[in-house]
Parts: C-alpha cells; structure tokens; sequence
C-alpha cells in the first residue's frame, strides 16, 4: 500500500520499461543470481507461453495430470507433445523423462496433486536431456520442496519459473518470472519483443520490488498457510481420506466411501467451493485449496456432517 501510494507510481503517463530493470535487480539480489539470468512476464503463464514458442522446436514433454495448461500450449503452437503418465501413486517415474530429446516440462510441486519430485531426480532429467531445455515450473515451491534456482549456474539448459500468484498472494498483479542461463533468457526475450516489449505494467512493476522487500510478511503468510495444511491433513486422515503429501497450497483428496462427485455436488449448495476433474485416472478424487483456518474448518464441519449421515 505504501508503494501504490508513493510519487514513484504517479507516471502511468509513461510506458513502462520494457527491461524491468528494477524489479529485475530486485529478483537477482533475492535469490543469488545475476540479473542477465531473470526474465519477467505477465504471470508465469506468460513465461510458459513463451517457452513453448522458444524451446519446442523438437516438440515437448509433460504429464499426463499435470498442469493443464501445458497441452493448451502445446495444442495452440501445433507442437509435437509426449504425454507421460504418471506412476500409479501420481508420483512421476524419472526413467520415463531420460533422453527424450525435446523440451521438458515438469510441475514441481506438480498439480493438482501436491507431490515433489527431488533435487537429484531433477538433476538426472536435465543430464540426460542436455541438448534441450528443461523447464521447471516452480509455481508452488514456497509451500514446500527444494527450488532448482541453486542449479541455475549449473546447468545451462535449466529454466525455472515462479510467480507471485500463490505464495506471495499477489495473483492479481500477473507477476511471473523465470531464472536460467542468460542464452535462455535472450531466447525468451526475442519471442517477448518480436511483438510486445511491454508486458509488465507500471503498477506491478513498483509493488513486486515492495513484495520482495517485506520477506517477513511473505515468511508469516506462508508459514501460515504450511500449518494449516498439515493440521487439515490429519484432520481429514482421520476422517476417511487418503491423498498424497502435497507440498503445495492444496490437497488432492479421496474418500475410501464417498465418490468425489457426490462430494462435490454436496459442497457446492453449501456454497463451499473445491476442485473436481472429470477425467481419467482423477474423476475419484478433489483438490481442495487451503484456505483461512476459519474456512478449512467450516469444510471440516461439512465433512463430519456428511460422512456421519452416510454411515
């Protein structure tokens, strides 16, 4: 609030800077690295449209329950995707990402399902896949895991994208970044000015450098919602779920009794909303996004209720 309300703001008579400059050092400073490694855009969905028109040349490579927009993509550039199912337990099989030679796509925390894939795993794909980019979608890192960002400088077909969407509660300013190797950047930066070099507004730019610079706020939020979700873990355990360890801000729930549909249908006249996938594979199972204390009890509530009247 102090950042929207200081002189700095007062120039939305100017275009922005098309470099970012300043939010780009802010990011470099932040998290170690040089700022001819960050590249910013309008939201990390920006930042993965991009890597598609960069780096898919060869084609591309995902999950098959991942994040969805990653086919969408894929479908729009008309590129070449391998789709690779996840193991039974939705945990990804690292032998299925070596030597697949096209650009990798990896959701770590994946979604919906919450599980992350480990530093040394990480490292095996981008080893075995050197001659093309390994893009790691950090999206939810901050609620648990380990970043690859500490292996930006040591790989150079490494790109690793956040965003200020979850953790740092700033969906609404479309703040995404990526960290890489500065050719990969520049590749980045091509596809970016080849048709807009303003992609970041002026308001945005001025409060992520403010975001950045209050850790201790950012350190409470997170750690709040990290609590929460390990108490409602236990909580729904006991009431008959089962669900992977997610380390993301949301849970991807099923019940041994209960069909995830009914569940949902139940829910929403209680005007408590979650998330249902019709498809393959998931159409057994909810994501359930952590919310205040207040609003994970009131679904609780509605749990113990509903299972109570079913048994």
């Amino acid at each position: 609030l102090e950042a929207i309300n200081s002189d700095e703001i007062n120039k939305l008579e100017l275009y922005p800077d098309p470099v970012c400059t300043g939010l780009t050092k802010r990011l470099a400073e932040t998290y170690g690295v040089k700022p001819e490694n960050v590249f910013i855009g309008n939201g990390s969905d920006e930042v993965l449209n991009f890597s598609f028109m960069a780096f898919c040349e060869d084609g591309a490579a995902f999950a098959d329950i991942t994040y969805g927009f990653y086919q969408v993509f894929a479908d729009l550039y008309n590129i070449d995707a391998k789709v690779i199912p996840l193991r039974a337990d939705f945990s990804i099989g690292v032998e299925d990402y070596l030597n697949l030679n096209r650009c990798i796509f990896i959701a770590n925390p994946n979604a919906p399902t919450g599980l992350v894939l480990p530093l040394d795993c990480i490292r095996k794909i981008i080893e075995s896949n050197k001659d093309h980019a390994i893009i790691i979608d950090e999206a939810y890192i901050d609620f648990g895991g380990e970043s690859c960002v500490q292996l930006v400088n040591e790989y150079d077909n490494l790109l690793v994208v956040q965003t200020y969407s979850k953790s740092r509660s700033l969906a609404g300013m479309r703040i995404g970044y990526a960290f890489g190797n500065k050719q990969l950047i520049k590749y980045l930066n091509d596809v970016k000015y080849s048709f807009n070099s303003y992609t970041m507004n002026y308001p945005s730019l001025v409060i992520g450098r403010a975001a950045l610079a209050d850790r201790a706020y950012f350190e409470e939020t997170r750690n709040k919602i990290i609590a929460t979700r390990e108490r409602v873990k236990k909580e729904l355990a006991g009431l008959g779920f089962t669900f992977g360890d997610s380390m993301a801000n949301f849970l991807f729930i099923t019940h041994e009794k209960v069909a995830a549909r009914e569940l949902f249908e139940a829910l929403k006249i209680k005007k408590i909303y979650v998330r249902y996938f019709n498809k393959p594979r998931i159409d057994n199972y909810l994501r359930v996004t952590i919310g205040t204390d207040e609003e994970m009890d009131a679904l609780l509530a509605f749990f113990r209720d509903y299972l109570k009247k079913k048994a």
